[in-house]
């Protein structure tokens, strides 16, 4: 009888219509770096959204920014820069970091990417890579960058492999704890073996 009484309270309670911890869906990379510990204050609030012309605009007035990705900082179509934003604590600061990656028009390959940091209310580039093709990505609360590897011969559309390298903001630099290298298999887009007829 006790278990009969437990089973309909169990049966009752997953019957209110939730999903338990799925109700606000699946989490993304990036919203999982932004999220505090249970009970925990979060260390970082989010700040004034940059839009893509501010961070041109903050990209072209950096010195540290090479000049060769400088003139990939044009419009691929009307005002559509070819810039992706994300933002997340990457550095403990008052407010998000931002990352920015700058990538091709054409076949929207990574040229460079960028942490910006809030410091006494302007933006500062504590982190660049300017190696394409390469990509950065926020991910709980560490910085990933993927570099694409490319052998003689590759097209864009297919790289021999990528290394893909995490950083830790440690003593006021990125600093990296993580390296992999992943070989993609070149069998892809080949004819299959053909099978004789039984």
């Amino acid at each position: 009888m006790v278990v009969l009484a437990a089973l309909a309270l169990f049966v009752s309670a997953c019957a209110t219509g939730g999903t338990g911890t799925r109700d606000e869906g699946p989490a993304h990379a990036s919203a999982v770096a932004g999220a505090a510990s249970p009970g925990m204050a979060p260390s970082a609030v989010a700040s004034p959204r940059l839009d893509r012309t501010t961070a041109v605009k903050l990209l072209m007035a950096d010195p540290r920014v090479s000049d060769t990705v400088k003139r990939a900082l044009k419009p691929c179509v009307a005002d559509q820069y070819p810039v992706d934003l994300s933002y997340g604590d990457l550095t403990g600061g008052q407010v998000d970091d931002v990352v920015v990656n700058v990538v091709t028009c054409a076949d929207v390959v990574g040229v460079g990417s960028y942490v910006y940091r809030e410091e006494d209310g302007s933006y500062q580039n504590v982190f660049q890579t300017e190696e394409p093709p390469v990509y950065a990505e926020i991910d709980r609360g560490d910085l990933v960058v993927t570099k694409q590897v490319y052998e003689k011969g590759d097209p864009v559309s297919s790289p021999s492999g990528e290394n893909v390298i995490t950083y830790r903001w440690t003593s006021g630099r990125f600093v990296a704890v993580y390296r992999t290298h992943s070989d993609y298999s070149n069998l892809v887009g080949t004819d299959p073996t053909p099978v004789p007829d039984s």
